[in-house]
């Protein structure tokens, strides 16, 4: 700040010429000018640009049709940004980069996950008791996608001291 003072003082109070300030002080003539004459010393922050995303644009509904629908379903059977990619360039003739489509998914992801009021509770089970798990599970058959139950039994980890496992 004190060179800027300095350089101002210089070639505002005295008249010096900006070459023979820029000479003495070894800086350029046009970083001495534009020091010289500048009144306001505050960063002006540039606005963002917002760009209109030409290829993105039309694919965006069904992207966002396809991520509501895979949140309706378990984590497991959820698509992955690189398969909706994968999908986009199949049905659609998508084409945008991959890159674009997992940005653009993984932004519309955490914008649907704040406004979700969906809770989960903590599943607790006593030490030495057996669990079983029953749910469901898409398969595909004959072309057709069906979902069928399934179960899985799984022991507690936990088996308390004295007691037998069953």
């Amino acid at each position: 700040m004190a060179e800027i003072n300095y350089i101002r003082h210089e070639a505002n109070k005295k008249g010096r010429a900006y070459s023979k300030i820029a000479k003495q002080m070894n800086r350029d003539s046009r970083t001495v000018q534009k020091y010289a004459e500048m009144d306001d010393f505050n960063l002006q922050e540039k606005p963002k640009q917002i760009r209109k995303a030409r290829v993105m644009e039309p694919v965006k509904p069904i992207l966002d049709q396809w991520i509501k629908e895979d949140l309706k379903k378990k984590k497991k059977f959820r698509r992955t940004a690189q398969r909706l990619y994968t999908q986009l360039v199949e049905e659609h003739q998508f084409t945008g980069s991959s890159r674009s489509v997992r940005q653009y998914v993984s932004q519309r992801k955490h914008q649907l996950a704040e406004t979700s009021d969906a809770a989960a509770l903590p599943l607790e089970t006593k030490p030495g008791s057996a669990q079983v798990d029953f749910g469901e599970a898409p398969f595909k058959y004959l072309g057709e996608s069906v979902t069928l139950p399934t179960a899985g039994d799984k022991l507690s980890k936990r088996i308390t001291l004295g007691t037998p496992p069953m």
